[in-house]
C-alpha cells in the first residue's frame, strides 16, 4: 500500500505518472512536453507550501480534463505509493481542480457563459485547490502573454474575473496571481497604446 515513504520519490513517482498520461500532449505555444507546465505549478506551489497532497495534485491538475485517465486509475496508483486519507485528499484536489463547464459537456453554452459559471464553480474549491489554480493561472497567463497577445487579453481578463471570486487559498501566492495578471494586462495595454 505505501511502498514509497519519502515524499520527494512520491513526487517523482506521480510526476512519472503524470508525464505517462499526457503522452505525447505538447504545450500549445511553446511546444514542450505538457509535463513542463504541471511540474513548473507544482515548484510555484512549492514555494508556499510542502503538502505532499497540494504539490501531487499540481502535477496531476489537467489530467483528468486533457487525457483519457479516469479518477479510478489515479485512485489505484496513488494506493500504491502513499497512504489512504492522502490518496483522497489529492484525487479531491484534482477534481476540484477540473473543469465541468467544457464545450463537449455544454455545447449550448459560449466560452462567456461557460467560464462564468466556472469561475462561480472555482469560487467555492477548498483553499488548497485555489492555491493550485493561483498557481496554473501565473503559469498559464505568462505563457499565453508571451506567445499570444490576441488571446491573452480574453484569457488575462478571465483570470481577472477569476481572481475577484477565488481569494481563500495562499494569501502570499494569491498576491502573485494577481500581480502576474495585472502587469500582463498593463503591459499589453501599452502595446495597444503605442
Amino acid at each position: 500500500m505505501n511502498n514509497v515513504d519519502n515524499s520527494g520519490e512520491v513526487l517523482q513517482a506521480v510526476k512519472a505518472f503524470a508525464d505517462s498520461a499526457h503522452g505525447t500532449q505538447l504545450r500549445r505555444y511553446s511546444g514542450e512536453r505538457y509535463i513542463t507546465h504541471p511540474i513548473r505549478v507544482m515548484e510555484t506551489c512549492s514555494e508556499y507550501t510542502s503538502d505532499v497532497c497540494v504539490l501531487c495534485a499540481c502535477l496531476m491538475h489537467d489530467i483528468l480534463e486533457d487525457t483519457h485517465t479516469g479518477d479510478q486509475v489515479i485512485r489505484d496508483f496513488l494506493c500504491r505509493i502513499m497512504p489512504h486519507d492522502h490518496v483522497e485528499r489529492t484525487l479531491k484536489l484534482v477534481i476540484e481542480l477540473t473543469d465541468v463547464y467544457t464545450p463537449g459537456g455544454f455545447p449550448s453554452l459560449n466560452r462567456r457563459l461557460r467560464k462564468k459559471r466556472e469561475i462561480t464553480r472555482l469560487s467555492h474549491i477548498s483553499a488548497e485547490a485555489q492555491t493550485i489554480k493561483y498557481a496554473d493561472l501565473i503559469d498559464n497567463a505568462t505563457n499565453i502573454f508571451i506567445h499570444d497577445p490576441d488571446f491573452a487579453q480574453v484569457y488575462l481578463q478571465e483570470g481577472w474575473a477569476l481572481l475577484e471570486k477565488m481569494n481563500k487559498g495562499n494569501a502570499e501566492l494569491y498576491q502573485r496571481a494577481v500581480k502576474t495578471v495585472s502587469d500582463c494586462l498593463e503591459l499589453l495595454e501599452s502595446k495597444e497604446v503605442i
